[in-house]
């Protein structure tokens, strides 16, 4: 039986690696917000980023190799195009829209929008059959979705452009989670890991967003004075420097996530995730000015309601299911954490964890 040293280190640990996890969520939020005041070109910026992502996937995927001595997973070019390609251009398409509604909509309304994703992902998981029907999804999709529309409903800041991104990008969000947990639980193709994931994924996102880009925004950038056509070299260093800041942001995010998910359970990130959006509403609205009135925050406070009956209805199903087609496969040498590993009970708390509660990793 653990003393009260070891709840109380471990709920410090906890705490830690919450905190470590909403420095990079809130924190890549409100740097996309504030660059895009003054970079109009979000598209840009997002394949900057994912060139940034990779490389510090690769690197990773290098450290682990040296620490374990042993070859990571790498796909076969007929696996590759054929099964990671549809979860690389949702995931594109999801991220660049996220990104791109930031010219036009508020912090705000940007959060409450991108909160309604749970309501795809629940639609996609039903047509794909990884969800079970329960009477319970009803209420939670009247719920958010009402919580969703009292937000919305004669909000002083609402643009319909910007909250038009956003929604299709909750859209393409539920098909690119419900792709990706499909993708990382084919044992066979060994991207359990979610770094091996990352390192796949970047470069087929990065060819799908880029004729996006070109449309959009090649000839503007190419013209502009912010980067082609510019005269000195510190408006170019500078801009280097914060767009290599964004992608460190997008990194660390991913890793915070993963790190957080490994060492505690992915109940505690999705909990987390729900308190991590009430942060960002009180910080938009006390450093970037955004306006909410009480109806606002009640369909806020709604939607919160119903996030948070999901995530209670998933932990109660998934400690009352027998083990997943995954979790079958955990004892894989694919699922070795090498870069968390500390002492033999806590890896084998950190494995249990891993894989409890399978679907929530990546449906958050």
């Amino acid at each position: 039986m653990a003393c009260p040293v070891q709840f109380f280190c471990r709920g410090l640990r906890t705490v830690g690696l919450v905190l470590f996890y909403y420095v990079f969520s809130i924190g890549i939020t409100f740097y996309n917000k504030w660059l895009m005041k003054g970079f109009h070109y979000p598209l840009f910026m997002t394949l900057v980023h994912l060139t940034i992502n990779f490389c510090l996937s690769a690197l990773t995927r290098q450290a682990m190799m040296c620490w374990t001595g042993k070859p990571r997973i790498i796909l076969s070019w007929k696996d590759y195009l054929r099964k990671v390609a549809p979860t690389a251009l949702a995931t594109a398409l999801d991220i660049g829209l996220s990104n791109w509604s930031f010219l036009f909509i508020t912090i705000s309304l940007y959060t409450m929008t991108k909160s309604s994703a749970v309501l795809f992902i629940l639609f996609f998981s039903l047509v794909f059959k990884l969800e079970e029907p329960n009477p319970f999804l009803i209420l939670v999709v009247l719920l958010i979705s009402s919580g969703l529309f009292l937000f919305t409903f004669e909000s002083t800041q609402f643009n319909l452009e910007g909250f038009t991104m956003v929604l299709l990008a909750s859209f393409i969000g539920g098909i690119r989670w419900t792709l990706t947990q499909i993708l990382m639980q084919k044992a066979e193709l060994g991207l359990q890991n979610p770094i091996d994931a990352l390192y796949h994924l970047q470069p087929l996102m990065f060819i799908g967003l880029f004729p996006l880009f070109l449309y959009n925004e090649g000839l503007s950038l190419s013209t502009s004075e912010k980067l082609f056509r510019v005269t000195e070299l510190q408006p170019v260093l500078y801009l280097v420097v914060t767009l290599s800041i964004g992608g460190l942001l997008a990194f660390g995010l991913g890793f915070s996530e993963f790190l957080l998910v490994s060492r505690t359970s992915s109940l505690t990130l999705s909990i987390s995730g729900i308190f991590k959006e009430v942060c960002t509403l009180l910080l938009a609205a006390a450093l970037m000015g955004d306006k909410m009135s009480m109806l606002n925050w009640l369909g806020f406070t709604v939607c919160l309601c119903g996030i948070s009956l999901h995530v209670g209805i998933k932990t109660y199903y998934s400690k009352n299911k027998g083990p997943s087609l995954r979790q079958l496969n955990s004892k894989s040498p694919e699922l070795e954490l090498p870069l968390l590993r500390q002492n033999g009970d806590d890896r084998g708390d950190s494995a249990a964890e891993y894989n409890d509660e399978d679907e929530e990793i990546f449906l958050h």
